[in-house]
């Protein structure tokens, strides 16, 4: 998910159209040129940008472009997802759709590791958590258990707990 220097545009490449990038990221990462092309389709289809494929990354709309950017890190079905922040900045409806594709993701058998300092959202989506203050590891295990051994009713609330104990 780098940058590639070019930020507003989130990694894409501008002036390349979304299907294009899509298969161009999937044959990089080792599919033949007909399973990317059909993952990307797939993807178009799945994140509702099926009639988006032709456009340039510059001519969507930034939450589309967010779209194209989710379907860049998943064309190749990764064996497993490292994502730094990936709800930050996020319109509301991609940060739903990529809640539900992180939802089908681990039942494929695809672990998802991602951090976020948005604890309604981890507790919502994660299973298990490790909580981390100034490079300390404050907390870890699955979400339910925290939760219990806190008598905390949230993650917000076992958070302020640890770091001001």
């Amino acid at each position: 998910m780098g940058h590639h220097g070019l930020p507003e545009e989130r990694g894409l490449y501008p002036k390349m159209r979304a299907r294009d990038q899509l298969e161009y990221f999937g044959v990089l990462r080792g599919l033949s040129h007909a399973q990317a092309r059909g993952a990307a389709h797939d993807w178009l289809e799945r994140l509702g940008l099926a009639g988006r494929g032709d456009a340039r990354a510059e001519q969507l709309s930034q939450g589309n472009q967010q779209r194209v950017q989710l379907a860049a890190a998943l064309v190749h079905e990764p064996d497993l997802l490292v994502l730094d922040e990936p709800f930050a900045g996020l319109d509301p409806i991609v940060c739903d759709l990529l809640t539900d594709v992180l939802h089908e993701q681990a039942p494929r058998g695809v672990p998802v590791l991602f951090s976020s300092h948005q604890l309604e959202l981890v507790e919502h989506i994660c299973e298990s958590v490790a909580i981390i203050d100034h490079g300390r590891l404050v907390a870890c295990g699955p979400v339910d258990e925290l939760r219990a051994s806190g008598a905390a009713p949230t993650l917000a609330e076992l958070f302020r707990d640890l770091v001001t104990a």
